[in-house]
């Protein structure tokens, strides 16, 4: 399946349960980084209540969200970045979080941009890209696999279990407890391991 083609393959919670076990990666200034992806979240768009274009809200800080098919959303939440990708056509606000990610390249590097032991350093959305070395919205609106950043949608390791729960830091409305949020069962690098059923 060709990388443009998957992101509007399937709804967007199946799609972000396809992506666990996808090989993130970044082409980074000193270096190539990344590794399996093992946490998702998934953000169905303007019905969601805790989506950032629920009820069609439009601005220039989510105009990503609204591109084509695998478009890369970069924002911010309390100085930290974090990795969205849109999914579904133009003008369907539906996007996926990734929110951790097993390291497998660069461990070097990525200790560099963050150095924390172990599963701290990728054990959540805003430490993966800290640990990736992303700190600017520069790649917002590319296409991923198109530049320095790809999710090697062919190149997956398949998870053994996958398990769902409600999203973490969601407290808008009756989306608040929707099991949206996807990560690969018993994986060590997946954000509040202690909370995995």
């Amino acid at each position: 399946m060709s990388i443009h083609n998957f992101y509007d393959s399937d709804t967007t919670d199946q799609i972000a349960q396809q992506m666990l076990g996808m090989l993130l990666t970044y082409e980074s200034p000193i270096g190539m980084v990344g590794g399996r992806i093992v946490e998702t979240e998934a953000y169905m768009g303007e019905l969601d209540s805790a989506a950032h274009a629920f009820q069609g809200r439009r601005t220039s800080s989510n105009e990503p969200l609204y591109g084509p098919a695998g478009t890369v959303y970069i924002y911010s939440i309390h100085g930290r970045y974090l990795l969205d990708v849109a999914t579904q056509e133009r003008d369907v606000p539906q996007g996926i979080l990734i929110r951790a990610i097993q390291p497998t390249i660069g461990q070097e590097i990525m200790y560099r941009n963050r150095p924390k032991f172990g599963v701290e350093l990728t054990n959540g959305p805003g430490k993966l890209m800290s640990a990736l070395g992303i700190a600017d919205k520069t790649m917002n609106f590319e296409i991923i696999g198109d530049g320095k950043l790809n999710i090697e949608v062919n190149n997956r390791l398949m998870p053994r279990q996958i398990s769902s729960s409600g999203r973490i830091g969601v407290s808008d409305g009756e989306w608040t407890d929707k099991p949206l949020r996807y990560y690969v069962r018993h994986n060590p690098f997946v954000s509040g391991i202690k909370n995995q059923q």
